[in-house]
């Protein structure tokens, strides 16, 4: 039976950007809207096709650094789930599940050009229909899960995934989105309770700990109760972490913004590559970066994801970002 060195649990997309600089598209900067007049025909500069969703980002950035890794999610037989297992193939990572008829994976439409901001327009297909019996537990053997946001179905499959995990003593990491953080600790207790790294934004971090409070070192008391390791992302303000003896803090170096799709999974697989690798935690938050400001760089979220030799290049730059590590 093939060990993987993690196998990375979520959803699969084929994403189409949409890239605009029409004039015709108004910026409503102050509701944070983006306005399109009704009837008109807008003038597209580009289209660009990738495959997303939090499952095979991250199996194709574990890969790309050189894990052995498995994917489990919910697939359909359509064309654009081909798509989506061909470049998983190519990508060196294994399906650990099975396609099923007749089902459509997610279709993303990203529409981006409104100065660095973007509308995603989600179709999620399957993703929120993987069952038990779609996957074989006996083929789960591994050093580590990673688990991207699942809803549904899926939830409850992932939740059956931690447990068999805290069973085999396999390392367990968990990168919920906004809409899974906002169940709570009590509704995540299976998966938090499995859980061995976290990494969430900070609105994530607010909602999973029931905290109104914007104050980071609070909330990574708060998550760090749950979870041995925790990391939480602020956007431009950079990045923190916290191991319940010291706090980390990580200030972004210069950045070259061109579509953020991907980033926080491109950020988030890096950490635990870090960890995987025997990194302390301040080399494993600049190997994090290093993958995420690449793919920031780009259109896609797999497009420029760092092989491991790319990343430990970039790693060594000065200007990179900074680490900084206190008492807490």
């Amino acid at each position: 039976m093939k060990m993987f060195d993690v196998i990375a649990v979520g959803s699969a997309t084929v994403d189409v950007f949409v890239i605009s600089e029409s004039e015709r598209i108004e910026m409503l900067k102050k509701k944070e809207e983006i306005c399109f007049p009704v009837g008109a025909k807008i003038l597209v500069d580009d289209l660009y096709q990738d495959t997303g969703g939090g499952g095979t980002n991250t199996a194709v950035a574990f890969s790309r650094l050189g894990f052995k890794t498995g994917w489990i999610g919910k697939i359909g037989t359509d064309m654009n789930s081909r798509h989506v297992l061909d470049q998983l193939k190519k990508e060196k990572v294994k399906f650990l599940g099975k396609a099923q008829k007749g089902g459509s994976t997610g279709y993303s439409v990203i529409i981006t050009g409104a100065g660095k901001d973007r509308v995603i327009l989600a179709y999620k297909g399957i993703n929120d229909n993987l069952k038990k019996s779609d996957v074989n537990f006996n083929k789960l053997k591994a050093k580590w899960f990673y688990m991207a946001s699942m809803l549904g179905e899926s939830f409850k499959t992932a939740e059956k995934i931690a447990e068999f995990a805290k069973k085999k003593n396999i390392k367990l990491a968990f990168n919920p989105s906004y809409y899974v953080a906002k169940k709570g600790f009590n509704k995540l207790k299976k998966i938090i309770d499995a859980c061995h790294l976290l990494v969430l934004n900070k609105e994530e971090a607010k909602a999973i700990s029931g905290r109104k409070s914007d104050d980071v070192d609070v909330l990574l008391k708060k998550l760090q109760e749950r979870v041995p390791l925790v990391v939480i992302t602020d956007g431009k303000k950079g990045a923190y972490a916290y191991n319940g003896i010291e706090k980390y803090t990580l200030k972004v170096g210069p950045q070259k913004i061109v579509e953020a799709t991907g980033t926080g999974d491109s950020f988030a697989s890096g950490v635990l590559a870090g960890i995987i690798l025997g990194f302390d935690i301040e080399k494993s938050m600049r190997l994090a970066y290093a993958n995420g400001v690449s793919v920031l760089g780009h259109v896609g979220a797999k497009e420029k994801l760092l092989t491991r030799k790319q990343a430990l290049k970039l790693m060594k730059a000065k200007n990179l970002c900074k680490v900084t590590r206190k008492k807490l």
